[in-house]
This record gives C-alpha cells, structure tokens and sequence, in this order.
C-alpha cells in the first residue's frame, strides 16, 4: 500500500529543449535544459539504455546458487553477481532472461518465477531491470559475449545471503533478488519445490 506523504506526485520540472550529446549501440545520452522545481534554469543529463535490464537467480537441487564473477569497467573493480544482462526492449524479460543464463552459465531451467522490477541508478538513467529465480537447471555449455572474461562458481544459498550482508555482493539486482528471495522463504511464500530446496 502506498504511503501517504500529502505531497503532490506530479511532475515539478519543465523541460525547455532536449538534445542528444552522445549515443552508441548500447545507449543514448540526453541534456535537457530545465527550470528546476523552485524555478531556477539548469540542465539535467539522461542515459537511455537501448536495452532492459535482466537478471536470475538459479537456484540448483542441492540448494547453491550460481554466481558470476567478472571486472566491471566503470567500477575499476571485480563484482561477483547473479547472470544478468540486457534484452531487447518488446522481447519477455524472461526470455532475455533465460538467453543470458545459458550463455554466461550454460544452465537451462525448468521452472521461472518473478522476482522483481527495478528502477536502477534512477536520478541518471530510466533504466528498468526485471529479475527472476530460476530452478530445475539442466547443465550444457556456456557461450559468453566476446567481451565477457567471466568466472561462475556454486555458492550454498545462506552463504550467498551472507556475502550480500558483508558486502561482498555490491551489484544492486543481485543485492535486491538475493534478499527478496530469502524474505520469500522466510515467509513460505515460495512455491512448494522451490522452497523445499531453499530449506536444505
């Protein structure tokens, strides 16, 4: 339920002109000239991604999950992560979804489930993110992109919510699904199989 604050909900920025600075296959970047809520005159810059945001959280029968480790070049820093990536905007995120785990993993998965929608970095960029769990994994083989170095590791479930606790785990769709699922669980909110996994 919504919680009531009084304020008005409404748009208070006016935007005058909008014009793309810079634009690859990957992104868009778009200064709009403003008046700010008080009035004042600035500028305030956007990245459109070209693409969703997707992520899973495969969870196999001995209760691991599988992790993904690579170098993220805007961090300058190594980041372990759930499989994600990006899909083509009209395309079902989860079909994006299932794309990305078997080539950055080589895991299929028999059964989905939702897990969240996300607005991501969302004062700099209207990047959505959709992220799910996945179980009943079959292993085959991984097919990364050619700019992907990756390392995949199984990680039991607590441990995970562990590394997320002592941030270990800093990516924001991995921070988030990891801890919905567990609030899943502790509420025997999940289905039956899945939750019987996640008790081991």
């Amino acid at each position: 339920m919504p919680i009531e604050t009084g304020e008005s909900t409404g748009n208070p920025w006016t935007v005058l002109t909008s014009t793309t600075k810079y634009e690859n296959a990957w992104m868009e970047v778009v200064e709009h000239k403003v008046l700010t809520p008080k009035g004042a005159p600035g500028i305030y810059g956007v990245v459109h991604p070209r693409s969703l945001a997707t992520g899973v959280v495969p969870v196999h029968d001995d209760g691991t999950v599988t992790l993904v480790g690579q170098y993220r070049f805007p961090l300058k820093q190594y980041s372990w992560e759930i499989p994600e990536g990006g899909g083509r905007k009209g395309v079902e995120p989860q079909e994006s979804a299932a794309r990305e785990l078997r080539e950055e993993t080589g895991l299929t998965a028999r059964r989905w489930m939702p897990l969240m929608k996300l607005h991501l970095s969302n004062c700099i960029t209207d990047e959505v993110a959709h992220t799910f769990v996945a179980w009943g994994l079959e292993q085959g083989e991984s097919a990364p992109d050619e700019t992907e170095v990756l390392a995949v590791r199984r990680v039991p479930f607590a441990e995970v919510i562990d590394m997320v606790l002592a941030g270990a785990i800093t990516d924001a769709m991995a921070v988030a699904s990891l801890l919905k699922l567990r609030v899943l669980a502790a509420e025997e909110a999940l289905p039956e199989d899945l939750a019987g996994i996640l008790r081991l």
